[in-house]
């Protein structure tokens, strides 16, 4: 399926009544794709750790306007499945639907990457594990949504073209989960495609689960492209020849404007294409702006998608959740 020349607000769905969820949302990609979901009328959630980036983010939001539309903090810490989970039960509090999920927040391509307190490694929790644990927590407000005539239900996992750098052989362990390919450039961006993998099976296994319960939920992974961001300076850091003149002058011909970037999740999350093709749309890959696109091999694998989405549940349970 061929792709679009842009994306903007106006081939998106009217989100009037619609309730999101955007991780992630005070800088970057998720502020932009905030800014499209609430400027069609969403009450948008901004899924953050600070109160007050989120408080300063949600100010510049609302003063460079939203329409009628209106965002709100959602405290949320990814660095721990626990408080990722806490926070999904702390929305069902809030509200009464969901129509809408993108999970955007990530751990960049910088590392070194560390064992959290669980003997998890951490961008593996904060890109995959948190995320996953907070989807669950709210799939079933999703589903009762979904439930409701002319319903448009999406969950949409950011991903990156990083994911088909790797090449796992099973995800049946702990020790799959915590691939580390080491301290370099190279090293660096593998174990940060081994988590983007993660965001595709999970949404690939979990559209599978949902069709076998008849649930028109659609779920939807999107690469948003090569996007200025501040993970993505902390990245060109990591390359050897990396200098000022290469971060002012050269970065900026390769590296594109959040709103670039907000374009293919904004589609994936309230396109109109989605809503009126959503068998064409369920499951899918998609690259800018808005192109179904077929991912590695890897990410295609069934075995492998069951694989991540079993033991992370089983690594979930082990953490008492």
């Amino acid at each position: 399926m061929s792709g679009r020349k842009s994306v903007s607000e106006e081939d998106l769905v009217d989100l009037h009544g619609k309730v999101a969820i955007v991780t992630g949302g005070n800088t970057g990609v998720g502020y932009a794709t905030i800014q499209m979901l609430a400027r069609k009328g969403a009450k948008v959630y901004m899924g953050a750790r600070d109160q007050d980036r989120a408080t300063e983010a949600i100010t510049k939001l609302e003063e460079e306007g939203i329409n009628d539309g209106s965002v709100h903090w959602l405290k949320l810490d990814l660095s721990d499945p626990r408080t990722a989970q806490s926070a999904g039960k702390e929305f069902l509090e809030k509200e009464q639907r969901l129509d809408i999920l993108v999970n955007n927040a990530a751990r960049g391509s910088f590392g070194p990457y560390k064992l959290t307190k669980d003997g998890l490694l951490d961008i593996m929790v904060v890109n995959h594990i948190s995320h996953f644990a907070f989807t669950e927590a709210l799939l079933s407000l999703m589903k009762t949504t979904a439930k409701e005539p002319n319903s448009d239900v999406r969950i949409v996992n950011v991903t990156s073209l990083a994911h088909s750098r790797v090449k796992p052989e099973n995800y049946t362990t702990k020790e799959a989960f915590n691939k580390d390919y080491g301290e370099s450039f190279n090293g660096y961006l593998d174990t940060y495609g081994n988590s983007k993998l993660a965001n595709i099976l999970h949404i690939k296994e979990l559209q599978k689960r949902l069709k076998a319960e008849s649930i028109p939920i659609t779920c939807i992974s999107a690469h948003p492209g090569a996007i200025k961001t501040t993970g993505s300076d902390k990245f060109l850091l990591t390359i050897p020849i990396f200098t000022s003149l290469v971060k002012n002058w050269i970065a900026p011909l390769f590296f594109g404007p959040w709103r670039k970037g907000a374009m293919t999740i904004g589609y994936a999350a309230a396109g109109k294409d989605v809503k009126d093709q959503r068998e064409e749309w369920q499951g899918v890959y998609v690259l800018p702006y808005a192109a179904i696109t077929k991912p590695s091999s890897y990410a295609l694998d069934e075995r492998l998608a069951k694989e991540l989405y079993d033991t992370t549940e089983k690594i979930l349970r082990d953490l008492g959740l």
